[in-house]
């Protein structure tokens, strides 16, 4: 699985001609069961407003560990390393 496809607990998405469309690539094996929640347009507007500021900031951090996002445990809880 590449670092681009998800496989999320949650996710957004849009509902089109009787089928979801996520807004990011996910992985879900054949027979997930899933929930589906509708969001108010206003809070679905807030929340894309909120993905699209937080993709400006993505790669702009500096000075940080090159193995961070594979051992983020470890940077953050004191786990072994992977």
């Amino acid at each position: 699985m590449s670092d681009s496809v998800l496989k999320p607990d949650s996710f957004f998405g849009i509902f089109k001609d009787g089928v979801v469309f996520p807004d990011s690539p996910i992985v879900l094996p054949n027979g997930t069961k899933v929930k589906i929640e509708l969001i108010a347009e206003e809070k679905a507007r807030d929340i894309s407003c909120l993905i699209s500021d937080m993709k400006t900031l993505a790669g702009t951090a500096t000075g940080l560990p090159s193995d961070l996002a594979r051992n983020h445990d470890y940077y953050l809880h004191g786990t072994p390393k992977k």
